[in-house]
C-alpha cells in the first residue's frame, strides 16, 4: 500500500514540476512531512542537503525520499513515478512547442512563465531554510549563500560546503 501512494504522490507531483523539482519541493516537504508524517524536518532537510550535494540531477531528492520510506523497492518506485509521466508528457508535448516556438503565443508563454518558476523556487528555498519555523541562523546562511552565488563565479560545491560548515558552527 506505501508503494502505491508514493508511486501516485510523485506521479501527480511530475505533473507540477514545472521549471524542475526544486519548483515543487514546498509542496513535498508538506506531504512528506506534515501530511503522510514519514520523515521529520530535520530529516527531510538533511535528505535535501544530500541530494544537492551529490552528483546528478535534483531527482536525487526522490530517491533518497522512496529509500527512507520503503528501502530499494521504494526508492525506484518513486523516482520510476516522477520520472514516466513528465516524460511521457513533454514527448507528447514537444511536437506542438516546435511547431509554435517562434511564434507570438510561445514568447508570450516563456516571458510569463519564467516569474512562476522563480517564485516557485524562492518558496523551496523558504520551505528548506525554516524547517522548524524562522531562525535567523538559517536565513543567514541562505543568505550568505545566495550572495555568494550572484556575486561570485565560485563552485557552488564550495558554498555548500562552506554553508555545512557555517551551519555546524552556529547551530
Amino acid at each position: 500500500m506505501i508503494l502505491l501512494q508514493l508511486g501516485l504522490y510523485f506521479a501527480l507531483l511530475s505533473l507540477l514540476t514545472f521549471g524542475g523539482l526544486s519548483a515543487v519541493i514546498p509542496e513535498m516537504q508538506r506531504y512528506i512531512v506534515g501530511v503522510k508524517g514519514w520523515v521529520t524536518p530535520t530529516e527531510f532537510m538533511h535528505l535535501f542537503a544530500v541530494a544537492q550535494a551529490a552528483p546528478g540531477p535534483n531527482v536525487l531528492i526522490v530517491s533518497l525520499i522512496g529509500y527512507r520510506v520503503a528501502g530499494v523497492a521504494g526508492s525506484l518506485v518513486a523516482l520510476l513515478g516522477l520520472c514516466l509521466p513528465a516524460a511521457a508528457l513533454t514527448w507528447a508535448v514537444s511536437a506542438l512547442w516546435e511547431r509554435g516556438r517562434d511564434s507570438l503565443w510561445g514568447n508570450v508563454i516563456r516571458r510569463t512563465l519564467a516569474p512562476v518558476v522563480v517564485g516557485l523556487i524562492f518558496a523551496a528555498g523558504y520551505v528548506i531554510a525554516t524547517p522548524h519555523g524562522p531562525d535567523w541562523r538559517l536565513w543567514l546562511i541562505a543568505l550568505l549563500t545566495a550572495a555568494g552565488m550572484l556575486t561570485t563565479r565560485l563552485n557552488p560545491l564550495w558554498l555548500l560546503a562552506s554553508g555545512a560548515a557555517l551551519g555546524g558552527f552556529l547551530l
